[in-house]
C-alpha cells in the first residue's frame, strides 16, 4: 500500500478472512480492533502501512487504528518505523518469525501452556520428518500387509462357522 499504491478499500475475500481470523484471535483473548488490524496486516500484500492506510483498508477511524497499533506494537506483534525526515509512522509485521513473537509474548517457554505448545511443535516437526519414511514403507509393504489381513480375516470367519 505505502509503496506508491493509492490506499483503496480491501476486497471482499480479504475482509472476510480478516473478520474470521480476528474472531479467532478475539476468542483467544486479544481485543477486537487489534485482532482485526493484525489479521489485515498478515493477509494484505503490502510490506508496511500508515495508520491512514490501515483505517481505509478496514473501513474504520484513525483513532481506532491508533489504539490498535499501539497495543500491537507493545505486544511485539507489529513494528513501528519512521523514515528520516518523515512525519508519518509505518507499521509492519515481523515477517521473519511472526509466530515465534506471538508464542513468546503470549506464553513464554517455561509455563505449563508454553511447554505444551513446545511439545506440540516438537510433535509436528517429528511427524514432518518421519512421514516421508512412513509413506515409503507403506508403499513398499502395503500388498504384504493387505494379504496378511485377508488371511487373518478368512481364518477368523472360517473359525466362526
Amino acid at each position: 500500500m505505502s509503496d506508491g499504491d493509492a490506499a483503496k478499500p480491501a476486497d471482499d475475500a480479504l475482509l472476510w478472512f480478516v473478520e474470521r481470523f480476528a474472531l479467532v484471535l478475539s476468542e483467544s483473548g486479544m481485543e477486537r480492533m487489534p485482532s482485526r488490524v493484525f489479521a489485515y496486516v498478515l493477509a494484505e500484500d503490502a510490506d508496511r502501512y500508515t495508520a491512514s492506510e490501515l483505517a481505509e483498508g478496514l473501513g474504520v477511524s484513525r483513532a481506532a487504528i491508533s489504539t490498535a497499533t499501539r497495543t500491537l506494537v507493545q505486544a511485539g506483534l507489529l513494528a513501528r518505523e519512521r523514515e528520516p525526515g518523515a512525519r508519518v509512522d509505518h507499521y509492519r509485521v515481523y515477517d521473519d518469525d511472526v509466530w515465534a513473537a506471538i508464542f513468546v509474548e503470549a506464553f513464554g517457554p517455561n509455563g505449563k501452556g508454553g511447554r505444551r505448545l513446545l511439545q506440540t511443535l516438537a510433535y509436528f516437526e517429528f511427524m514432518a520428518e518421519e512421514m516421508p519414511k512412513m509413506i515409503a514403507d507403506w508403499h513398499r509393504r502395503k500388498d504384504e500387509l493387505v494379504e496378511e489381513l485377508a488371511i487373518r480375516y478368512e481364518h477368523e470367519t472360517a473359525s466362526d462357522d
